[in-house]
Order: C-alpha cells, then structure tokens, then sequence
C-alpha cells in the first residue's frame, strides 16, 4: 500500500487506519460524528494527498481539455477552478475532476485517488494536440481544510486575503511561512473552506501550522468516514459509487456540467441520449421507515419489483434518518415518490427527495 507523507502523523494521533484505493489512509479519529459536527459548525482538516495532480501546459492544453471533458473548458478565467466528467467512448465516466487554470497554457487536473493510473493513460491516449503532461500525484500533499470557521482559523497563515476567494476560484501565494501553495476555495463537504496544495517536503511542518493556527477554532482531524457522511448529506457523487464506466453524466445528474455543443469525445452519443431521454436517474431518497441503506442494496416498488440500487447510503448525523442516493428507473425518479429499500429481509419505505439533504 501506498502512505501520504502524513502517515506517521495520523498514526501518532491515534486515527484508525484503513487500506482506500491503493493508500493506507485515516478513517475516523474521535469518532465519525464528532469529525461531522466539527466540520459543519467549525472546521476540520483532511489529509487527501492519496488524490492525483496532473499538469497540462502547452499552447493546446485547451484544446486537449475541451476534448477530453464535457464541461466547456474556455469558459474559465485564470484563477479559476471547474468541476468536470470525463467521457468515455461510450458516454460512461471515466472520472469526474477538477480543473484549475494557473495560466492561458497551463493547467492542473485534479483526480481521484482509485483512477491515477487509469486517468493518466487515457489522457495520454487521446493527447493528438502535443500537450505536454506531467504526473505530479506522488510529489504533492493536499489538504481540506473545512468548515464554516476555515477563513477565520486560516487567515492568520497567510497575506492572502482567504475572504477574497470566490467559490470555485484559487489563488497561488505564501502559506505558513511556504511559497507556492496553492490554495482553492473548494472542498467536498458542503461547509465551505480551502483546500491547499504545497509539495510533500512541507506536509508535516503544514500540517502542525495548519493544526496550531486552528487551535481555538477547536480545529479536529477528520478522517474519511466523516468525509463520506458529509458528501452524501450534500447529495454529491462518489466515483465508484454514484458514477462509473457505465453511467453517463446524463443518468448522474450531471447535465449541468455537460455542454454537448463543445464536442467532446462521445459527445454525439449523449446528444442522442438526451433526445431519446435517459431509462434511470440518480436520485436522492429519505428513509421514511427506520433503517440505514447501504451501497448495493436493492431498490424495490410495492409489488417487490427490482427498480433499481442503492449507491450511496448513511445515516445523516444532522437529520437522524437514513439517506442515500441511487438509480431507478425513471418512472420512479420524480420527487415525492415512494420507494422500499431492501434492508436484510424487509422492504423499508422511502421517499424520493431534492438533494442536497442538507
């Protein structure tokens, strides 16, 4: 198994240690609710340097982007950053990333930890424009600092102006006492705050500054699990869960990121799905009857007809109830819906709701 830099620092600190796509990685430290609330109310600090930085830099690296990906890619500004899928041939998903424009010829991938080596060899494939890409994802530390607190707990480590920051737009500056962190004003909790990107040689003197200056926010080490609670809570998707090879951006709920007029690769197969009207949709769905769903469990209609499955499933620490996201038919899909989750034996009643729960 792979380690982040900071693999002795969770250890010292008593987190518990899990194998997470290919990495030895934190889930939980005081415990997944408490981790929640710190992150919801105050702020919490992730450690998720297992995720993979790419560079793409060049006089076409926009061209390659914009074949690559189903978002429309001129459309960002220099210091801007922009959520994305990344189509297959078939219209499935390869991953879903973000992508940071430092300048007019460069920019920075974002990747999930599971697809490195997947992402890389398709980019590389398709790369006809003679972009030059680089694989940063093994130099790099990144980490989420999160929470309604995050500004405040943070301003103290940097001149940056942290309140300056627009969602979605980074700035590349000086951060406790290091030189050229990137620091982003995104993060996948929902609570707001930074995510920050330096090199690993700083990860631990980062990780005690970050630590230290948060310290009257009552700043916690979160781990995965709480990662997990908080992402589903704000209904967004988890690559391997909620979309995979063999969902489309359409399916997923993705539309919005989905410009079909960039031609991207694939492009037309979604033009025609849209027209013919997709046959399921990922939908976020309430527990109505006790009862937590969990990934792979089978969606069901009164009658104990499989309409579809379960992709993501919790139990919300803020609303007490079960949660979870997953594909039904389309007949199924409108808000307001009942539907029976297959917990064990039993067909628990749900209700199918807007996301984000929270």
């Amino acid at each position: 198994m792979k380690v982040t830099a900071l693999n002795q620092k969770h250890k010292d600190l008593g987190a518990k240690m899990v194998p997470f796509a290919g990495y030895e990685m934190p889930v939980q430290y005081a415990g997944v609710n408490q981790e929640h609330f710190a992150v919801r109310e105050k702020v919490g600090v992730f450690d998720v340097s297992h995720m993979g930085q790419f560079f793409v830099k060049g006089e076409k690296a926009t061209d390659l982007l914009q074949h690559l990906l189903t978002n429309d890619v001129t459309k960002v500004a220099i210091g801007q950053a922009q959520y994305n899928a990344m189509p297959n041939e078939k219209g499935g998903i390869v991953d879903d990333l973000i992508i940071y424009k430092i300048s007019d010829d460069e920019w920075m991938a974002v990747v999930n930890a599971s697809n490195i080596d997947k992402d890389w060899e398709w980019m590389n494939k398709h790369n006809k424009f003679g972009a030059e890409l680089t694989n940063k994802s093994d130099e790099m530390s990144l980490l989420a600092i999160q929470g309604p607190k995050a500004i405040e707990a943070m301003q103290s480590l940097t001149d940056v102006n942290l309140a300056e920051i627009p969602f979605y737009h980074f700035a590349i500056g000086t951060f406790a006492g290091m030189e050229n962190v990137i620091i982003s004003a995104t993060g996948y909790t929902g609570s707001g705050g930074f995510e920050i990107y330096f090199a690993n040689e700083q990860a631990n003197e980062m990780w005690d500054k970050v630590m230290e200056a948060g310290k009257s926010f009552d700043i916690e080490p979160c781990g995965l699990a709480s990662r997990d609670t908080l992402r589903l809570e704000k209904g967004y998707c988890l690559y391997g869960n909620d979309i995979n090879d063999d969902t489309t951006p359409l399916e997923a709920g993705l539309a919005w990121v989905t410009k079909l007029d960039t031609n991207f690769i694939s492009s037309d197969i979604l033009k025609a799905q849209k027209e013919a009207g997709v046959e399921k949709k990922l939908i976020g769905f309430k527990m109505i009857e006790r009862g937590i769903p969990r990934h792979d469990y089978k969606v069901v209609d009164d009658n104990e007809n499989t309409i579809g499955i379960v992709t993501s499933g919790t139990q919300s620490p803020i609303l007490k109830q079960g949660i979870g996201l997953a594909y039904v038919h389309t007949d199924f899909a409108k808000v307001g819906t009942t539907i029976r989750i297959q917990i064990r034996d039993k067909n628990v009643l749900a209700e199918v709701v807007k996301t984000p729960f929270v």
